[in-house]
């Protein structure tokens, strides 16, 4: 395994993470009986095969409904110097509900302290305020800090970047956990602003968010080669330093065998790579124009500034991946979030645009004309029954 330094933590970070929020049983809270003996045994063969690899860093969060009470049945079995482990709480309006809330945690996690405790979604301004307002949970969390239950303290955002840079800048977190990936290329500039202050930087669900790369469309595997798109998109972000870890959520043992893959062709992503993203971005002008590809996100407003809340960048975004790569099934699954996805997805579906009057919005858009044209093409492509994120399911 490949480690880096994981920003003023100082922790040795293997550049692959096992993420907890795929092989847990239930996203509720159950009672321990009620887990069943294959889906505990399958965890901790998977937590087994990541340690055996060198990924020791093992990653949950209380929203991950059983995966911490799981957790504690295995983790308590291996030297405790030999683990990294994160779990996240989300802010809330009392400080002390969060404080209680990790308190749960921990006793969930049968463990004495945790290497890293993230504020789980920092993703509008509403959940900043209550992480570091004046006796809001970042107080608490340094408290906990004191108390040696919490070794170093970050933040997991879905926000949009100047959010994230916003927290960053407080320069009151150690590390970031955020979404960065080929397809999803938005938050390098709070990727610098992180590496400028020294936190570590977690890239979230590559595989999953950054584009259902474990079950990629014909003509994505068409483009990627030699490579698969997963290996592909793990190099892409490994290939630039200032990226310190990628979070596999593995929900068997085997799901890291793919991404392994990747570790050999380390040393020669300048060559590997290029030819790749040369035809990844030929395939976008071709299928979509270059003066699309080059201007639609220019000035576009935000879904806040839009009648109807429609989230035009992110509808925009899916369609354009759809298009050019075949990523309808991604395409699907995102768009049909919009609405149902609170702060880690906000904004409308372009379902109702017969009822908006879009032309002021988008009045300094140089593609002002199409844009309307383009929202309904993908309501007509990605719309369909709604879905809900994996914690509401």
């Amino acid at each position: 395994m490949l480690y880096r330094r994981f920003g003023r933590t100082e922790l040795q970070m293997p550049v692959f993470s096992c993420g907890g929020m795929r092989y847990q049983y239930k996203w509720q809270d159950v009672e321990p009986e009620e887990i069943p003996t294959d889906n505990q045994e399958n965890l901790e063969a998977v937590i087994r095969r990541s340690l055996e690899l060198g990924i020791n860093h093992i990653e949950t969060a209380r929203g991950y409904g059983t995966s911490e009470m799981q957790l504690g049945k295995i983790l308590p079995q291996f030297p405790r110097e030999n683990l990294i482990v994160q779990t996240k709480v989300s802010p809330h309006a009392d400080s002390q509900e969060f404080r209680k809330t990790f308190e749960k945690s921990l006793a969930y996690l049968q463990l004495d302290y945790v290497d890293l405790l993230g504020l789980h979604g920092i993703n509008n301004a509403e959940t900043l305020d209550h992480s570091i307002r004046k006796d809001g949970c970042l107080e608490v969390a340094k408290q906990l800090q004191l108390e040696g239950k919490v070794r170093s303290i970050g933040f997991s955002t879905h926000a949009p970047t100047e959010i994230i840079i916003k927290t960053i800048n407080t320069n009151q977190f150690d590390y970031v956990n955020l979404h960065w990936y080929y397809i999803n290329q938005w938050n390098w500039p709070a990727i610098e602003a992180a590496n400028k202050l020294d936190m570590g930087v977690f890239i979230i669900s590559p595989a999953n968010k950054g584009g259902l790369l474990y079950q990629p469309s014909a003509k994505l595997v068409d483009l990627c080669a030699p490579l698969s798109p997963m290996v592909f998109n793990d190099l892409f972000c490994l290939s630039h330093s200032q990226v310190h870890t990628l979070s596999i959520g593995a929900a068997k043992s085997t799901d890291f065998d793919e991404h392994l893959k990747t570790l050999d062709l380390l040393d020669n992503a300048a060559e590997i790579l290029p030819p790749i993203i040369s035809r990844l971005e030929s395939a976008a002008i071709k299928n979509l124009g270059e003066d699309w590809v080059k201007t639609w996100e220019t000035n576009l407003p935000t879904w806040e500034e839009t009648p109807g809340g429609v989230n035009i960048r992110v509808i925009l975004w899916l369609l354009n991946l759809a298009l050019a790569y075949d990523m309808i099934e991604y395409g699907k699954m995102r768009y049909n979030l919009l609405g149902n996805g609170s702060s880690w997805f906000p904004g409308n579906k372009a379902d109702k645009l017969d009822e908006l009057d879009l032309q002021e919005c988008l009045s300094r858009s140089p593609q002002a004309e199409k844009i309307p044209q383009m929202l309904a093409k993908a309501q007509t492509m990605l719309g369909g029954a709604e879905v809900k994120r994996l914690s509401q399911s």
